[in-house]
């Protein structure tokens, strides 16, 4: 059986900044690669000065979802399923109460859409966010989380959603992360070639403190995977400039230090695996460790 990675997004240009070099790393070791974004992105803003322009702004939806597509394809995701919702803005915004959006979604229905996917998909291992988001509590990307970790059960149980598909148990269940060595090194870069630095004296505060916490971790600390994107480090830069309504080419965040020195400064995407049932320490370089020998690539119930 094919092997599927599984990744479930807010909105359109998360899949460009969250672990888009991981997918395309499996995707070239021919691994079904699948992206379920949950919303169209109708509340983002325009950040890109060129795109801010009355008939990107009447088409707003439309104009992401292509670039959705653009970004895609260059990371090299085999099925893009969008779940069909409603970006809900940021929190206590008027976009928030509407029926459509995301965040007011009634919980079973959204859970079991991503059901159906997952049992349509069949993936080893579903990638989606933390839990714990205190750094950037969208109501999106908490929905996210929400909503893929009930389905992780669900979608394995015959007694749930019995319409949605035959039950599929998948392996591992893992949320990315922003990388906090990632973040150091290019602050230290910047001011190494004498740059003024993106990031603020606050930002750089809450990175170390975010180090020492990790450092400091005891044994329950959920198991890492760090994945080398070394092959494939261009594409996080490329999939994001497909994302001309919501990236700033010339934004200093992403694209201030040289393409060649930001590609070799850290060039590993970082994972906890929060859910697997093989039994077998995930720890390592590879999603999908362990996974075929103690799970036969994955399994169906029914």
């Amino acid at each position: 059986m094919q092997r599927c990675l599984m990744t479930i997004h807010a909105h359109p240009d998360d899949e460009a900044s969250k672990g888009a070099g991981t997918v395309a790393i499996y995707h070239d070791a021919s691994v079904r690669t699948v992206l379920v974004t949950c919303t169209g992105g109708e509340e983002g803003d325009i950040l890109n000065p060129a795109m801010d322009r009355d008939d990107v702004k009447a088409n707003l939806a439309a104009v992401r979802r292509g670039e959705l597509q653009a970004a895609a394809e260059i990371i090299g995701y085999d099925e893009v399923v969008m779940l069909g919702y409603r970006d809900s803005g940021m929190a206590d915004s008027p976009a928030n109460s509407d029926p459509r959006s995301f965040a007011a979604a009634p919980l079973d229905e959204a859970v079991g859409r991503l059901v159906e996917v997952i049992r349509r998909e069949r993936p080893q291992v579903i990638v989606t966010y933390q839990k714990d988001q205190s750094w950037y509590p969208h109501p999106d990307h908490l929905k996210v989380n929400e909503i893929s970790e009930i389905a992780f059960d669900a979608a394995a149980d015959p007694d749930l959603y019995p319409q949605a598909g035959e039950p599929w148990q998948a392996a591992r269940l893992c949320y990315v992360r922003w990388s906090v060595k990632r973040m150091r090194a290019t602050h230290e870069k910047f001011l190494e070639l004498g740059m003024e630095s993106p990031f603020t004296d606050e930002r750089m505060a809450r990175v170390l403190a975010s180090e020492e916490r990790d450092q400091a971790a005891d044994s329950n600390r959920l198991p890492i995977v760090i994945v080398d994107v070394s092959a494939r480090s261009n594409v996080t830069r490329e999939a994001l400039l497909a994302h001309a309504t919501q990236v700033d080419p010339t934004s200093p965040f992403w694209f201030g230090l040289p393409p060649e020195v930001s590609d070799a400064l850290y060039p590993f995407e970082e994972y906890e695996v929060a859910r697997d049932v093989t039994g077998i320490d995930p720890s390592g370089d590879d999603l999908f460790a362990g996974a075929d020998a103690a799970f036969a690539g994955g399994r169906s119930h029914g």
